[in-house]
């Protein structure tokens, strides 16, 4: 006889929280087996995708900081940048986030801190005169293009980073047009980060798992 803790309608919802796991039921019409399976498939999805976007967010902030480092002939480059208020205020909160120590955050510490947001936010259209036309195009040797469609590209990548990394759902999404996006800013950003990034790439194989 099955047990309430052999059902899965009673064990998986509670298990993941309505607030993680509701998403799914409603994308399923309350199936939870259905649902579960996407929870389990979207979980590989996103283990696959971590290591390309965790290398395309690290080389992404390092080379937009180094351009900037090169532009203002300093390390903390924030605090005499034209930045909003906005950005700003990004810079704060990743300088506060830094605690333990009794002397101020040193500029890597800021560096490592600032959310994927920010960097993204640097090539928006309110930087394009002030940071992307004497600086950050440097930043995107492999890149001939509009800075509005690159600020595009990285804004969908940044929303699928933020997918992964909270569990969100990815049905709907082309994953494959997202794949190729990444190789396509490895190619940007630096010539050996593609070659070296398929070596442990396992996205293609889960994708073709569903």
């Amino acid at each position: 006889m099955m047990t309430a803790t052999d059902d899965p309608n009673a064990w998986i919802p509670q298990a993941l929280s309505e607030a993680r796991f509701g998403k799914y039921l409603d994308a399923h019409g309350g199936d939870v087996d259905a649902a579960f399976h996407m929870y389990v498939w979207t979980v590989s999805v996103g283990g696959a995708f971590y290591p390309l976007l965790h290398f395309a967010e690290i080389t992404l902030r390092n080379a937009l900081h180094s351009a900037l480092v090169a532009e203002f002939g300093r390390e903390d480059w924030w605090t005499v940048a034209p930045l909003t208020d906005y950005s700003q205020n990004l810079v704060k909160k990743a300088q506060e986030k830094i605690s333990g120590s009794a002397t101020p955050p040193n500029p890597n510490q800021v560096v490592a801190k600032l959310t994927l947001g920010f960097w993204v936010s640097l090539l928006s259209d309110t930087y394009d005169r002030a940071l992307w036309v004497p600086a950050l195009h440097r930043a995107f040797p492999g890149y001939k293009g509009r800075r509005d469609r690159l600020h595009a590209e990285l804004e969908a990548l940044r929303d699928l980073r933020n997918r992964v990394m909270h569990f969100s759902p990815l049905k709907g999404r082309d994953l494959r047009a997202d794949h190729a996006a990444i190789y396509r800013l490895y190619g940007y950003l630096s010539a050996g980060l593609s070659a070296a990034m398929r070596k442990i790439d396992q996205v293609p194989n889960v994708l073709w798992q569903r």
